[in-house]
């Protein structure tokens, strides 16, 4: 263990142990996860990575006692991250294993004797996981212990400071409806399922009921807190009060109460006989448990936010439209650069390039931040569909390959994320082919007619069949909601292979994208935003149709397409296609990128 880092990680575990036995529990799981269960984690709650040095978005880390098995930890990360752990975290500290191959609670279960007691911070785990994690533990006479204080936490001794970033008042006119339109609509939800209150955890969902935005989490415009809402609409904030501007009381309007975060576990300690609607799937085990044992009753659903906050109102989606107008001229102006820099010879590597598509993006007055991290990959990292080059040394791209740019932006009117595969030099024919077949998909499902009731999982096929028919696929979801100026990654809908029967609705916002990988050869996804609109062209139609209708508009690259294996109305929608973006981004460039557009968008 000569690396420095190493031996950091190697004191912070002791210390971690020393605690556990103090505390008389044999493991202790430290998940990516924090209190707030979001995708997003701010640097003060980056615990996985204080505790093992990995970086990476998912994964989860158990810590043995030595009086259990001298030294043992483990950390569990998924297939994207098979070449990034070994890397980061030390192999003489833990074992590396599959997230998803290896249960977590299996593997306690192996490890251990009966009699052992696992320590957990419950405000890092969703009820549905504690719940099914005790029984699991329990037919094995084992249990899970509640820690008082995290370990981690206790022993972090230069933790970064909590954010100190305003909440910011996002416009009513931006939103459509003011907070107490939407909270009353909400409240009746609440009622309708038979709740006096609902607990609104999801931090991308208290912030749209109010109005409001924040700067505490990178990537995402929210601010940390918690909220309780009651069926007539009237809500209690916990909040940092600090972060209150100037006329947040007007703007929320009448019936809301901000309180102190600290102030949480006693008001949900004192909701004796409140029926208290909460989410098991995404809400954390402490604040439900802690309801329960003040007298509450539970009722489990979905969060009643997450339907109307996705189906955007007009307001919205004009939000949305304008801001990838927009976009689309960035990310074009990057992809001219790009072009004229390769017929140069002039190759630079995954960070130059991520951070010269933001320069691009930062012209824009509106442009607040990325909507996640650039997945900016050359050659055979593309492969690895959520590649970072942050995570070791950024390549540089070569001569005759493809280079993969997902990228996407926050701005006050609106939220981006799009996919273009481009070739740089010479490609082969397999590899026209391949995004061939992955174009065919997109372009099958971006002109889908479905009913009314029609859910994501019922389109996925469209997407893929092409891939399918030649023997490939892809892992990922094909499409994900997408919020406005929000999480990127938005529920509850999707458009995924796996379960997920909410139907899709007018206004949701997804993305169409798929995709196809080559394992240490290329990658390739295109992908668009759409939204969901009435189908009003079928005349006589029996039921009430819907259609998606692309906000992204940004050239796809015609030199990785083989023209022989698209239809006529699949070369028609690709000359459409390019036909709207060059009429609606040409009156916004000019010179030599005006000069780029014509030509790429210039029907084949």
């Amino acid at each position: 263990m000569s690396n420095p880092a190493s031996q950091v990680i190697a004191e912070r575990l002791s210390a971690i142990r020393h605690q556990l036995k103090s505390a008389q529990v044999d493991a202790f799981i430290i998940p990516r996860a924090d209190e707030y269960l979001g995708e997003y984690v701010p640097e003060r709650n980056e615990r996985l990575y204080w505790a093992t040095n990995f970086t990476g978005s998912a994964g989860m880390a158990i810590v043995l006692t030595d009086n259990v098995v001298a030294g043992k930890a483990a950390i569990f990360t998924d297939g994207r991250y098979t070449v990034q752990v070994p890397k980061q975290v030390d192999a003489s500290l833990y074992e590396y294993l599959s997230l998803t191959d290896t249960p977590q609670i299996q593997w306690l279960i192996d490890t251990l004797s009966p009699g052992a007691k696992i320590g957990i911070d419950s405000r890092l785990h969703t009820l549905a996981w504690f719940d099914n994690a005790k029984a699991l533990l329990e037919k094995h006479q084992m249990s899970l212990v509640e820690l008082a204080s995290n370990p981690v936490d206790d022993n972090w001794h230069d933790r970064p400071a909590p954010s100190k970033a305003m909440i910011t008042l996002f416009s009513h006119q931006g939103a459509g409806r003011d907070s107490v339109e939407k909270r009353l609509q909400v409240g009746q939800l609440v009622k309708k399922q038979g709740a006096d209150v609902a607990l609104i955890s999801a931090l991308d969902s208290f912030c749209w009921l109010l109005n409001i935005r924040g700067g505490d989490v990178p990537r995402l415009p929210v601010t940390l807190g918690c909220a309780l809402l009651a069926s007539n609409g009237d809500m209690s904030v916990f909040v940092d009060l600090d972060k209150l501007p100037e006329g947040i009381h007007e703007h929320v309007g009448a019936g809301v109460i901000f309180r102190p975060e600290t102030e949480l576990a006693q008001a949900l300690s004192d909701l004796n006989g409140v029926k208290l609607l909460a989410d098991p799937n995404s809400a954390n085990a402490w604040s439900q448990r802690l309801a329960l044992k003040g007298g509450a009753k539970l009722i489990a659903g979905l969060d009643p936010v997450a339907l109307p906050k996705a189906q955007k109102n007009s307001a919205e989606l004009a939000g949305m439209r304008a801001s990838h107008v927009r976009d689309g001229v960035a990310v074009s102006r990057f992809l001219a650069w790009l072009d004229a820099e390769v017929a140069n010879h002039h190759l630079y590597d995954e960070a130059v390039l991520a951070d010269k598509l933001e320069s691009f993006r930062l012209e824009d007055p509106l442009y607040r931040e990325p909507s996640f991290d650039t997945i900016s990959a050359t050659g055979a990292n593309a492969a690895m569909c959520h590649y970072n080059h942050a995570d070791g040394t950024p390549a540089t791209m070569t001569m005759d390959s493809i280079y993969l740019v997902d990228s996407g932006a926050q701005y006050l009117d609106g939220t981006t994320d799009v996919t273009r595969t481009i070739a740089i030099g010479k490609v082969t024919d397999e590899q026209r082919k391949m995004v061939t077949l992955v174009l065919k998909g997109h372009i099958a499902l971006d002109t889908a007619r479905f009913p009314k009731g029609t859910s994501g999982q019922q389109l996925d096929a469209l997407a893929r069949q092409y891939l399918w028919q030649h023997g490939f696929d892809y892992d990922h979801g094909t499409g994900h909601g997408v919020g406005h100026f929000l999480n990127v990654h938005e529920g509850p809908q999707r458009i995924g292979k796996n379960v997920n029967n909410v139907a899709l609705l007018p206004g949701m916002v997804l993305s169409n994208e798929p995709g196809y990988y080559r394992a240490n050869e290329f990658g390739i996804r295109i992908e668009n935003l759409v939204a969901i609109i009435p189908c009003e062209a079928l005349k006589g139609a029996e039921r009430e149709m819907y259609q998606f209708d692309a906000l992204t508009l940004i050239p796809i690259d015609v030199r990785l397409i083989d023209k022989t294996l698209l239809t006529e109305f699949e070369l028609n929608w690709l000359n459409n296609y390019h036909s709207q973006v060059f009429t609606t981004l040409a009156p916004l460039m000019q010179g030599a990128e005006l000069d780029w557009l014509k030509r790429v968008t210039k029907a084949i």
